[in-house]
């Protein structure tokens, strides 16, 4: 049963789908929560400005600040349809599916121990995060501990948004699609 009234020809278009298929329709609106499509042959959605939703973790591999970095209210997609919501009678989408997993590419080209370049793209009091050099799209984190040697020294005072830096791989985890990195130390010029 659903949270909203039957709707016989809105009920039959998602029972018509397949988990994989592709579907193609326009951004309908964005919201706090998510991505309405308005689903090319789908009829219209009783309560929803589309008949298509799209999470925001199915938008994009890579990671993002607002969901207007990804698509437009306007925007033409093709989405993999991942399943039908019976609650609210839309088919549940997924954008990324349709691109390819740029972390599992990188994942097979770098090992642990691996030194890379990098920019800081945000810190926080735990750690920073790097934006690996020549590729799109991939980040890893710089814990605390691997970048001050004092408990009590700020992350503002240590790095900067912007800053490029000398990283070494120590942890490539394809399942969370997480890199781990520890700060390079400049090389020694008192020699």
């Amino acid at each position: 049963m659903s949270g909203i009234p039957e709707h016989p020809e809105l009920w039959a278009f998602l029972e018509s789908l397949t988990p994989g298929q592709a579907l193609s329709g326009t951004v309908t609106a964005i919201e706090p929560f998510g991505v309405f499509v308005a689903l090319d042959n789908g009829p219209t959605h009783p309560l929803f400005p589309g008949v298509g939703f799209i999470t925001y973790p199915e938008l994009a591999w890579q990671s993002f600040d607002e969901a207007t970095d990804v698509v437009q209210v306007g925007q033409r997609v093709t989405c993999e349809f991942l399943q039908f919501d019976t609650w609210n009678l839309e088919a549940r989408l997924s954008l990324r599916a349709m691109q390819p997993d740029l972390f599992q590419g990188f994942a097979d080209r770098v090992a642990v121990g691996q030194e890379l370049r990098g920019e800081v793209t945000k810190v926080v009091p735990f750690g920073t995060f790097v934006r690996v050099d020549g590729i799109e799209g991939i980040e890893g984190f710089v814990h605390r501990e691997h970048l001050i040697a004092g408990p009590e020294e700020p992350m503002s005072d240590v790095v900067r948004v912007g800053e490029e830096m000398t990283v070494v791989v120590t942890e490539v985890d394809r399942t969370r699609r997480r890199l781990s990195l520890a700060r390079q130390p400049p090389p020694d010029d008192s020699r």
